[in-house]
This record gives structure tokens, C-alpha cells and sequence, in this order.
């Protein structure tokens, strides 16, 4: 029997998906190296714990909590024994939010009892960079060394090619300047390694919270900058809210402490007349009026 449950353990440890098991009670009771290499955590650190506990703190794209709720998808599928899938956001134990793929299952007794249930997840992350990606990016000095997105020349780079893209084509895009808020005072009372942390967290989630075809920079100290196309008023501004949400739920554990932030966001969909210049300077105007109003919160103009 050990022989038969080694082979199994091993199976599902080379999976290169997430798996774990809960009881009826939603308590922890496997968590394979798959799960371990998504999300950061060990399996000491999660098996005999309760989903609930929030170890995974899984949210919609809105920002909601589903594991403290009725919402939970193993919680569901506990009830009524019903398979099911949903795209969801984890978080990491680094601290960003990572979109996953999860599909959650009923565990059967054999008089047809349900004892458990089982969540296979996966990384959803629609735009993963490739090592190679990454070397020829790092070769020619577009990337940003400490969080691995585009940094502001590979900004200005897309930005010229989307503007001419619409003047030839017309076909519409917008930009959103994102800025952490009072991240100074993060520095001040954490350091400056949990500060680079910080934005390593944020660019992430903003990165993992996009959709494939469009990108995020970081603009420069806690300035982002994502071009956002085919888009229209209406749409950019819900990307942004995606954005800031995703942000607001996302946090990374220092000591005793959970540390999150928060991001401002100016929107503006891309004019005829504008240049790289005029159109980011009006989002980083309307980033400030997010400011002005109480922060957290996103502008269009």
C-alpha cells in the first residue's frame, strides 16, 4: 500500500500543475511540489491548515474574497458535488497577485459519500516572458533590472509604435500612469529592500493582471505606465479598476507584518494630434487628480 501511495505522490509531484486535497471540512491534506512552485508556499506551510485561513486568499477580478465566502469554489463543490472551473487570482507568498486557471472536483467515498474535493490549478498569466525574451530584452536595455518588466525606453518604443499604428490604421489604444501611493513612507519604515520588494510585488500583479496584447512598464522610481489597446472610454477604465484592485488585494509579509499598498491611476485614451510627450503627460495629470481626491482611485480624461 505505501509502495502504491509513493507511486501516486510521485505522479502528482511531477505535475507541473498545482494540486491539493481538502477534506469536508476544507482542511488542507495534500499539497504537491507543483502547488509549492505557483505559489511560494512549502508544503509545512499549508498542509493541516483550513482553504479558509486565506493562505491562498483567492479573489475575482474585482477584488472579491471567495475564500472567506459562499463563493469559495471548493466550498461549492463540497455542497453539491459538482465539477467546476473558474479563472481566480492567488496570492503569492511574495506578495503579487497571480492569475490562475483552477478546476475542482469531488472526492468520492466508495457508498458515493462525499470526503473531500480536489483543485488542480494552473498559471494563467496571459503574457509569460520567455527566458530568451528576457536575455534579448536584458541584451539591448529594455528591461527594468528590478522588477522584469519593460522599463521607460521600451515604453517610449511601444508608445511611438502605437501612435503610428492609429494614424496609419486607427486603430485606438490608451495609456494608464500608475504611481504607489505614499511609497516613501514604505521606504521610511521598512527600508529600502522591502521598498524594491514593494515594486517588485506591484509590477507583477500589474503585469499578470493584463490581457496578452498589452504591456506594463515601469515609468520610472514608483511610476508604471500600461498601453492598453483596442480600447474604448468605457473599457480602459475597467482595465484600470482591474489594475488597482488587483493591486490593493496583493501584499508580501514582513516580520509579524503584512504589507500592501495601494496605486493612483490616470487614464487617457491616444489622440490624432498626440506625440509620446502629450499624451503622458495628460495621464500623469489625471494620475495627480486621483491623488488630489483621496488616492486609490483611477482618473480618465
Amino acid at each position: 500500500m505505501d509502495i502504491e501511495r509513493d507511486f501516486y505522490k510521485s505522479l502528482l509531484d511531477n505535475l507541473y500543475d498545482g494540486v491539493y486535497f481538502v477534506d469536508t471540512e476544507r482542511r488542507i491534506t495534500y499539497w504537491n511540489l507543483g502547488a509549492e512552485r505557483l505559489t511560494g508556499y512549502d508544503t509545512e506551510e499549508v498542509v493541516g491548515r483550513f482553504c479558509r485561513e486565506n493562505i491562498l486568499e483567492h479573489v475575482d477580478e474585482n477584488g472579491t474574497r471567495l475564500c472567506e465566502s459562499s463563493l469559495c469554489p471548493a466550498a461549492k463543490t463540497l455542497r453539491d458535488g459538482q465539477p467546476r472551473e473558474e479563472e481566480v487570482y492567488l496570492h503569492h507568498k511574495k506578495g503579487h497577485r497571480l492569475p490562475v486557471a483552477i478546476r475542482v472536483a469531488p472526492i468520492m467515498s466508495p457508498d458515493g459519500k462525499i470526503v473531500g474535493a480536489v483543485e488542480v490549478f494552473s498559471d494563467n498569466t496571459p503574457r509569460v516572458i520567455s527566458k530568451q525574451t528576457i536575455g534579448e530584452l536584458q541584451r539591448i536595455a529594455l528591461l527594468d533590472p528590478l522588477t522584469e518588466v519593460g522599463n521607460r525606453r521600451y515604453a517610449e518604443m511601444n508608445l511611438k509604435f502605437r501612435l503610428a499604428e492609429q494614424d496609419r490604421y486607427g486603430w485606438p489604444f490608451g495609456i494608464l500612469f500608475i504611481d504607489i501611493d505614499d511609497f516613501k513612507d514604505v521606504n521610511d519604515r521598512f527600508g529600502h529592500e522591502v521598498g524594491d520588494d514593494v515594486l517588485r510585488m506591484t509590477a507583477r500583479t500589474l503585469a499578470g493582471s493584463l490581457r496578452s496584447f498589452d504591456l506594463v512598464s515601469r515609468w520610472g522610481g514608483e511610476e508604471f505606465l500600461a498601453i492598453v489597446v483596442n480600447v474604448d472610454s468605457g473599457s480602459l477604465f475597467a482595465v484600470a479598476e482591474k489594475l488597482r484592485k488587483m493591486v490593493e488585494q496583493s501584499k508580501i509579509a514582513y516580520d509579524s507584518e503584512n504589507i500592501g499598498v495601494t496605486v493612483s491611476i490616470g487614464g487617457t485614451l491616444a489622440l490624432k494630434s498626440d506625440s509620446v510627450d502629450t499624451i503622458v503627460k495628460r495621464a500623469d495629470e489625471l494620475m495627480y487628480r486621483s491623488k488630489a481626491e483621496g488616492r486609490n482611485c483611477t482618473t480618465l480624461g
